[in-house]
């Protein structure tokens, strides 16, 4: 299964991922400037794209970084975020599984923008967020996720999901409804190794603690 990496202007990651499990790593050029402050091996990165706007330096100083064999893409289209135009361009390069660092953290209309984003591709990649306290994606009609026992495990419709069912959580959900600014499942705890969930209709966004 190939996989991409990608880095984005959120809150940086106290730790990297296995490096080697990725075909091709990217970041935004609000997140090369983090990844430079804490030594990332920026030989590893495929390419740089963004429209530069979060760049202390000029667009042309950027190409100073040519010592590094990355590609740097400049995506100046203002109505769509950095984020949305890197994943056009790892959609592009025949990457569909996409890991996604920086997401949360900083400001949270851009953590809300790149909830957004995420559900906009939700039927053409395959995105998951991680952060220093948990994973977070959206998830199919029918979904099971194995070795999470005593884990956190909350569901987020998006904004709504009908009649759920779920196994192996603490407080199961029973052909219910949840909706957003009603009913929502946050802060259930895995009691099972293996918790399955189904539902019929909407979409449901799921976050798993670390």
């Amino acid at each position: 299964m190939k996989k991409a990496l990608l880095f984005i202007n959120g809150e940086p990651p106290k730790e990297f991922p296995n490096l080697s499990d990725y075909e091709l790593i990217a970041c935004t050029d609000g997140a090369f400037h983090y990844l430079k402050d804490l030594n990332f091996p920026l030989d590893k990165l495929d390419f740089i794209s963004g429209d530069f706007d979060s760049y202390t330096e000029s667009f042309d100083s950027a190409q100073d970084d040519r010592q590094y064999d990355f590609e740097i893409i400049e995506t100046p289209d203002q109505n769509k975020t950095d984020f949305h135009k890197a994943i056009e361009i790892i959609l592009e390069k025949g990457f569909e599984n996409i890991d996604v660092y920086g997401a949360s953290g900083g400001e949270q209309d851009h953590f809300l923008g790149n909830l957004s984003v995420a559900f906009a591709f939700k039927d053409k990649a395959n995105l998951q967020f991680f952060d220093d306290y948990s994973s977070y994606y959206f998830i199919p009609k029918k979904f099971t996720i194995s070795d999470v026992k005593g884990k956190m495990i909350s569901l987020m419709p998006f904004p709504i999901a009908k009649n759920i069912e779920t196994k192996g959580l603490k407080w199961p959900l029973y052909k219910e409804d949840l909706i957003l600014g009603e009913r929502i499942g946050t802060r259930n705890i895995a009691e099972n190794k293996e918790v399955v969930i189904k539902y019929k209709k909407g979409d449901l966004l799921i976050f798993v603690g670390n």
